[in-house]
């Protein structure tokens, strides 16, 4: 009849880190005996011993062994089936496994040796740390050794599975990448609980969505102190520059004015810059309101009796000013020019005008009308 033997249907195995691994098994011996004891054993992988020592050293039984009889099931019998299964496997059950039988005579036991060698695996994903915006990358679900069971891959971004991305392919390839494929990626097999670490794929790509905000909402008044905020959305970092008209003022993703004056009126816009490219904003306009400044009146040349005459009222203000003109103390006009027809000596007066805005109010330097007489020469 049949001889002594054990048969394993894998001599190795690599399984995934907290599956389950089945070790199937089966074993033979000649008729007429009776099967005592089954059990499965263990010795590390480079133990070597000879055929002697190995007959007489006591192996344990793995299902006495804590660190093993919750997780470890027998599925065979006391016949010809020795499969067992071992479950929630780590790196520390990694070792080469032996199936062990005793019968009913003394000194009758048997070895299945070489045994099963388990090796279990955690997953790693590999991938570059950044790719740029428009490029192709390719991560890769590593394992320390090749699968025993065909197994399909699954990936995750931001723990968040991809569930277009599922294929026997332990790859994931990224064509034309987007900002929105940053993240942490991970991987992890079909029907088994164990997740990868993640690791963080960064996209760069130049300067997007640059723009300019006022931290003022209302009005901006002379002597008021006035930030610039830089908005940009890019990757690396961007260094910005500041600009008034085509004129470069400051840098920083904040430009603060402090005591703003009229000077700083016009046209503002900030430049963002990285090695992928750079973006200007759109321009935002400070119109920064003062009261009236340098009131002046004006009178052109000579002024002679019977002439008309127009004074003009000068002034620099925002908003534009509402001018009041006065004659000695009293007011006798409005609106930027005065004008008199027929003038007379009557009108040998000190002449101002008054600049008024909401800010404030300013006088003119006061003039005086010299009024020249025409002489009628009489022959």
């Amino acid at each position: 009849g049949a001889g002594w033997g054990v048969s394993y249907r894998h001599s190795q195995i690599c399984a995934l880190k907290n599956s389950s691994v089945i070790m199937s098994c089966t074993y033979t011996y000649p008729t007429g005996y009776k099967i005592k004891k089954t059990f499965w054993t263990k010795t590390h992988k480079n133990e070597e011993s000879s055929e002697e020592k190995k007959e007489n050293e006591k192996f344990p039984d793995l299902s006495k062994d804590p660190e093993y009889s919750q997780r470890l099931q027998y599925l065979g019998d006391k016949q010809k089936n020795c499969t067992i299964r071992l479950s929630h496997v780590t790196q520390k059950d990694s070792h080469m496994y032996y199936f062990r039988f005793t019968i009913n005579k003394p000194d009758k036991k048997w070895l299945g040796h070489p045994g099963v060698f388990l090796t279990v695996t955690d997953l790693q994903v590999e991938s570059p740390e950044r790719v740029t915006e428009g490029d192709s990358v390719s991560l890769t679900c590593k394992s320390s050794c090749a699968l025993t069971d065909r197994a399909t891959f699954i990936w995750y971004r931001n723990s968040q599975p991809l569930t277009e991305r599922r294929d026997r392919n332990n790859q994931l390839l990224l064509q034309s990448v987007r900002r929105e494929d940053a993240g942490r990626y991970s991987c992890a097999l079909q029907e088994h609980t164990y997740i990868s670490p993640a690791v963080q794929l960064s996209v760069t790509y130049p300067p997007k969505n640059v723009s300019v905000s006022i931290s003022q909402s209302g009005e901006i008044v002379e002597r008021d102190s006035v930030t610039l905020s830089c908005s940009s959305d890019s990757n690396p970092p961007a260094e910005i520059n500041w600009f008034k008209g085509g004129t470069f003022v400051g840098s920083g993703r904040i430009y603060s004015i402090s005591k703003i004056s009229s000077d700083h009126s016009g046209e503002y816009k900030c430049k963002s810059r990285n090695k992928h490219g750079e973006k200007d904003s759109d321009a935002v306009i400070l119109n920064v309101m003062y009261p009236p400044k340098s009131v002046s009146v004006s009178v052109s040349g000579e002024i002679v009796e019977g002439d008309s005459v127009t004074l003009n009222c000068s002034s620099d203000s925002n908003p534009p000013a509402e001018i009041s003109w006065f004659k000695g103390g009293t007011f006798v006009g409005s609106g930027r020019n005065y004008s008199i027809s027929n003038i007379s000596s009557d009108h040998s007066e000190e002449y101002k005008c008054k600049s008024r805005n909401k800010h404030g109010e300013k006088y003119s330097d006061a003039v005086t009308l010299d009024i020249m007489c025409e002489l009628l020469m009489i022959q």
